[in-house]
């Protein structure tokens, strides 16, 4: 794993990502993704985003005191 992932690869860990696009399309920003999703294709720049955690969390679904 390198740490930097593009669309379509599965979300290893659930949490807080950066995100970077296509040149001039839109500045880095954030945004929460869950394990076992798929990175989404930006309806702008295509498959040039790239996303890093930043931080990784619990989904509150699969901790351990809210799992049904």
């Amino acid at each position: 794993m390198t740490g930097v992932f593009k669309p379509g690869d599965e979300v290893p860990k659930s949490g807080i990502y950066k995100v970077t696009h296509g040149a001039g399309h839109a500045e880095e920003h954030e945004v929460t993704c869950l394990k076992g999703e798929q990175f989404p294709v930006c309806t702008g720049c295509g498959h040039h985003a790239r996303f890093v955690l930043v931080r990784s969390a619990h989904h509150v679904r699969s901790h351990e005191y809210f799992r049904k």
